[in-house]
């Protein structure tokens, strides 16, 4: 079946095709994918890529790492979704409260939406307050609170959002004085990675002025790690910082793929994590948390994150010396295990479009406005390919700059 047939078999029974992040991010891109390994991914068509998306961030060891995928077939082998949790649940818990600097306990479900939301409901709970501080243009999920699409969402949604400017201390006081003694948190991410814009990386006196402000109200803060975490540091993002939230949302890299989210959070806030209800039917499967287990074991022995590192300064400093050569204004932003790239003056991404899909052609996955995911398991073979791919997307920009 290839990749135009199942386009039209899932136009008629899915709307729009296809939906969410999960659209092909433009034309040429395939829309369906047959298989994965290590650094590399097939579409339905057999086409091969070095991939830099990962899953749009779940896949950090490689596609079907062995150590994670021996750990699923066991814990499958026994069960996954039963009456109750497997004994895995306390052995995933114990190990991240170990891991996680701030962490003094451990709840799970499926995904970052679930995750954040749960960190907003807990901080709720337990301060008995409403309003929760979010940077403007964030990104924390896909449930009305937090979409960034306005279909369907009403205002009293959004009633108890307030909002500041990442890394402007000053607007987030602001934001907390109008907030007064309502504020029940403060949400940031670990770095700003809002989808089609330069990335951020967080000024340590920001991270500091607000922590200081959640301690001056008595409020919870929340770092939304759903996107770094155990990309950039083996415990929270915010470690190096010296920064410790009280509540951390988590899930993406946490099992390589599988499907897991999980919220962290110190003892000032257990009270009010046993007080909500939440819940899900899938959310207490045991297959994603010994996938969870392999995949922090792994992290951890296989020094996965500097070589993620490692890995993206090469990529990095290959990519800006192409462009370079190519005589091409770019700005590339973020951690390097977190790229982003973008052409100056390329307001609405049509060059950004014109890299990519040349590069895709080349046999390098992309995205245009999206940051990328560099993995463990990239290679030097992977990554001389992906920079040849990224040279003939640079020749291809400026000659769509020179017709």
């Amino acid at each position: 079946m290839t990749d135009q047939e199942l386009r039209e078999r899932a136009r008629a029974v899915i709307p729009g095709g296809m939906y969410g992040h999960q659209a092909a991010p433009g034309a040429g891109y395939p829309q369906f994918m047959r298989a994965g390994r290590g650094a590399r991914v097939w579409d339905v068509d057999g086409n091969e890529y070095v991939d830099l998306m990962c899953s749009y961030g779940p896949v950090v060891l490689g596609h079907r790492h062995p150590a994670v995928e021996a750990a699923v077939a066991e814990q499958a082998r026994l069960g996954d979704c039963q009456n109750g949790p497997g004994p895995v649940v306390v052995d995933l818990a114990e190990l991240l409260v170990r891991t996680v600097r701030h962490a003094d306990w451990a709840m799970f479900a499926k995904n970052g939406t679930d995750a954040t939301t749960m960190c907003c409901t807990i901080a709720r709970a337990q301060t008995g307050r409403n309003k929760i501080l979010v940077a403007r243009g964030a990104y924390h999920g896909s449930a009305p609170w937090c979409t960034p699409r306005p279909a369907g969402v009403t205002p009293e949604d959004r009633a108890n959002l307030g909002y500041y400017t990442f890394n402007d201390l000053a607007t987030a006081q602001e934001a907390a004085a109008l907030a007064g003694h309502d504020l029940a948190a403060i949400l940031v991410s670990p770095f700003k990675h809002d989808a089609g814009f330069d990335q951020e990386l967080v000024d340590p006196a920001f991270a500091r002025g607000l922590r200081a402000l959640c301690d001056a109200a008595g409020a919870a803060l929340i770092l939304d790690d759903v996107r770094c975490g155990f990309r950039l540091h083996l415990g929270s993002s915010w470690e190096p910082v010296g920064i410790d939230p009280d509540l951390s949302a988590w899930s993406k890299a946490i099992a390589n793929g599988h499907p897991l989210a999980a919220v962290l959070g110190n003892d000032a806030f257990r009270d009010g994590a046993q007080r909500v209800f939440v819940t899900g039917s899938f959310w207490f499967s045991a297959v994603p948390m010994a996938a969870a287990v392999a995949t922090i074991g792994a992290l951890r022995d296989e020094q996965a994150i500097p070589a993620m590192h490692r890995t993206g300064i090469q990529l990095r400093d290959g990519i800006l010396a192409q462009a370079r050569s190519w005589d091409l204004a770019v700005t590339y932003t973020g951690p390097p295990a977190m790229p982003y790239l973008t052409f100056a003056g390329d307001q609405d991404h049509e060059l950004a479009a014109v890299f990519t899909a040349q590069a895709l052609r080349g046999g390098a996955y992309l995205h245009p406005r999206h940051n990328w995911f560099v993995s463990a398991a990239m290679t030097g073979d992977d990554l001389a390919l992906l920079l040849t791919a990224t040279d003939q997307a640079f020749a291809a920009v400026r000659k769509h700059r020179s017709d």
